[in-house]
């Protein structure tokens, strides 16, 4: 079993600096594994966690202007490396990466073969890690803010639908509202690998809380929205996420 401090294998929030993984972890083919990491937590141990990453991460680490910033990327990409390694029984720095034409990750030949497929995403003080096998997927988290002009933000990128709904909800309820529609479109470019290439027009999220798939309508190929499952995930208050997965026979274990 996975052994790490002051962490619920039952919650898989990692909110230890000495985080790690120490046996195989399992991910059956039905299930989507969420990981929700306490950035403000582990991102102080940048020294332990700068050992795990490649060159051209590391490279990638340097160019950062604010040291918060590269400190979140380090740690979340070392913490990416140390679960992947848990369910491919691999080290975390034997791991390599493919990035399709529109820059999603993925993991490299040598290391494809059990299907494994993940997602990234952090805001604020928050990074969302989602793991599932031979399934598209992706993840988005948002720091909910209120300093920014939600309606010329919403004209530009929401579908007119989308706007329809916004512009229906009482004024307190929109700024909620508004990230709970980006996260959701986000999640859903970054599982098809399209990212902002996909028209954000092409598409229509549900605003609403408990939609059962808040995915709604893709154009011109109405039968695209049926191969996706797209939900809103639990987070911290102060924050908004959403998770996409091709297909609908999966369960969601996470915090």
């Amino acid at each position: 079993m996975a052994t790490w401090a002051r962490l619920s294998q039952a919650t898989m929030t990692i909110i230890d600096a000495d985080f790690q993984i120490t046996a195989p972890l399992a991910l059956p083919e039905d299930e989507v594994q969420l990981w929700r990491v306490d950035l403000e937590a582990v991102r102080p141990n940048e020294s332990r966690w700068r050992k795990l990453l490649s060159e051209d991460e590391s490279a990638r680490a340097s160019r950062f202007h604010f040291g918060r910033d590269r400190q979140s990327f380090v740690a979340s990409r070392a913490i990416l490396r140390i679960i992947l390694a848990g369910y491919l029984a691999a080290h975390p720095t034997e791991l390599t990466f493919s990035y399709s034409s529109k820059g999603k990750p993925s993991l490299a030949p040598a290391h494809a073969g059990g299907g494994v497929q993940f997602n990234v995403s952090h805001s604020g003080t928050i990074a969302m890690l989602a793991f599932t096998r031979r399934r598209e997927i992706g993840v988005d988290v948002e720091q909910v803010r209120r300093d920014f002009e939600l309606d010329s933000i919403a004209a530009r990128f929401f579908s007119g639908h989308e706007q329809i709904q916004l512009a229906a909800l009482p004024c307190e309820k929109r700024i909620d509202a508004f990230f709970r529609c980006w996260t959701r479109k986000e999640a859903y470019i970054k599982a098809t690998g399209d990212g902002l290439s996909l028209p954000l027009s092409q598409f229509d999220v549900s605003l609403g809380l408990e939609d059962a798939n808040a995915l709604l309508a893709t154009r011109p190929d109405g039968s695209e929205a049926s191969r996706w499952l797209l939900r809103e995930v639990p987070t911290k208050p102060g924050y908004i996420a959403a998770i996409c997965v091709r297909g609908q026979n999966w369960k969601l274990k996470c915090a």
